[in-house]
């Protein structure tokens, strides 16, 4: 797991190769990550967008940005957290993941970025 503060919110990934739904023999890797959003701040958050930047072994770099995460923008009270599951589908049996969340203080409506760690993607054959 790798976790990262800024703006007094952190952030946790952990990531799961999904060998059933993966079939190398035509090169598509399927990993699953879970996302835990805490919010250490004294006023509440809501996470607005994401910006992902995706990178396979092989040198080529796919971003996604979009609203929300999994179709909801959550609000994070002081002291609470937020957690959700996610994939994301490579064309080789390694990759990186890095990105982060634009939010907004709910108290008084001003946005800042908060990042998500950079995390790898490898095959557990691949560690050996």
């Amino acid at each position: 797991m790798v976790s990262k503060i800024s703006e007094g919110v952190k952030v946790s990934v952990e990531t799961f190769y999904q060998p059933d739904y993966s079939n190398p023999v035509n090169s598509e890797y399927m990993f699953a990550y879970r996302i835990t959003i805490e919010n250490n701040n004294s006023f509440p958050v809501k996470l607005l967008r994401r910006h992902w930047y995706i990178f396979d072994s092989n040198g080529s770099l796919r971003e996604v940005e979009g609203e929300g995460v999994i179709g909801v923008q959550p609000q994070i009270n002081p002291g609470e957290n937020y957690q959700y599951i996610s994939g994301c589908n490579l064309r080789t049996e390694m990759g990186r993941m890095y990105g982060n969340y634009q939010m907004e203080n709910h108290s008084t409506q001003k946005l800042f970025r908060v990042s998500i760690p950079a995390f790898e993607m490898v095959v557990p054959f691949k560690m050996n």
